[in-house]
């Protein structure tokens, strides 16, 4: 049994919040595209993508905690279902309850990466995935090749063991040993695939990407995970967008930080603010300090739930001059003496310079 929680390194006290974020952080780690032909790597993403995909879901985490597998087929019948009180009967009177045969299992839900600019996570764009999945063989129909019942457990796929105690018959069910809990034997086996049924295969699909969305949010593509016989899983599209030149996100505000001159702060002046949309005038008022804000309504990014757009957020950065020159000191010096503000004397270097540069 596979222990969920130790895969993605959290307790079983863990919220999910806890949860997704240990989940973020692995999927990143070990994601295929970071690990090209790394075959471990691929294997720890699957499975890590197979215990959040458990852990996330309330009902499949608290099945899971109570029987050790989130498949309702296997669980324990100690907590009965209208399908399994027959099962319990038996084992507490002694008489035998004939097997249910397993359905076929779905397949496995993968997560897939894609990275885009801002701007094309403000206008949302439409954009190419290109990930590897399991397909059905084409061959053999994902049958594997030529089937037939197994003989030990009749199809069922379950195996029963009777034994006595002084309090009657006890019925114990586990996997038949002999198919492995298929219910079926090869008696030819696909030289395609080999007789697993399946092939891996390079996909590319174009999703579309919703107006403003945010990094932590996922795009499912029903149906477009690895296929098995028992349906396809789903498709997970995290989108990662690459940082801008000038313009920082903070959820659906964008922030730009404009560094201003001591005259421009002081005196005020016009400047243009770069936005998604192409660069906007802005009147910077006479006497600016350091951390003013401006806020720009409706040029930040759309509201993917269909709230209001978002600001932009100028930060003013008065940027100090660190080369002057012999005028420009003078005059900051004069400019000094007239409000009354202390600066240190001229240094015997200036004085040493001025006569030799006169």
């Amino acid at each position: 049994m596979k222990d969920y929680y130790a895969i993605l390194g959290v307790s079983k006290s863990a919220s999910q919040e806890e949860i997704k974020k240990a989940y973020r952080k692995l999927a990143l780690k070990y994601h295929p595209d970071k690990n090209p032909g790394d075959p471990s790597a691929e294997e720890r993403f699957k499975e890590i993508n197979e215990a959040y995909a458990v852990l996330s879901d309330p009902e499949q985490r608290a099945r899971y905690d109570r029987f050790g597998t989130a498949d309702p087929r296997q669980a324990h019948p100690a907590d009965p279902g209208v399908g399994d009180l027959f099962d319990l009967l038996g084992q507490m009177f002694g008489f035998h309850v004939g097997g249910r045969t397993r359905g076929a299992r779905r397949g496995e839900d993968l997560e897939a990466l894609v990275e885009v600019s801002l701007e094309q996570a403000a206008r949302g764009d439409e954009v190419e995935v290109r990930y590897r999945r399991m397909v059905l063989c084409d061959a053999c129909g994902g049958a594997g090749g030529e089937r037939q019942t197994c003989p030990t457990c009749g199809g069922a796929g379950r195996v029963r063991q009777v034994q006595q105690s002084l309090f009657g018959q006890f019925v114990s069910e586990s996997a038949c040993p002999h198919c492995r809990g298929r219910g079926y034997l090869l008696s030819e086996t696909c030289p395609t695939c080999g007789g697993r049924g399946r092939l891996e295969k390079q996909e590319r699909i174009r999703v579309s990407i919703p107006a403003g969305m945010d990094e932590d949010d996922l795009l499912r593509v029903p149906g477009a995970g690895n296929q098995a016989e028992g349906g396809a899983g789903d498709l997970y599209v995290r989108v990662r967008i690459r940082p801008h030149p000038t313009l920082q996100r903070e959820g659906k505000h964008l922030v730009y930080r404009l560094k201003l001159g001591l005259a421009q702060a002081a005196l005020g002046s016009q400047v243009n603010v770069p936005t998604l949309d192409g660069a906007v005038p802005l009147d910077v008022p006479p006497g600016t300090e350091h951390g003013a804000v401006f806020e720009l309504e409706g040029k930040g990014l759309p509201d993917p739930r269909g709230g209001r757009p978002g600001h932009l957020r100028v930060v003013v950065e008065i940027a100090v001059p660190k080369k002057l020159s012999a005028r420009a000191r003078e005059l900051l010096r004069e400019y000094a003496t007239e409000i009354g503000e202390e600066v240190p004397a001229e240094g015997w270097w200036e004085k040493v310079r001025k006569k030799i540069f006169k």
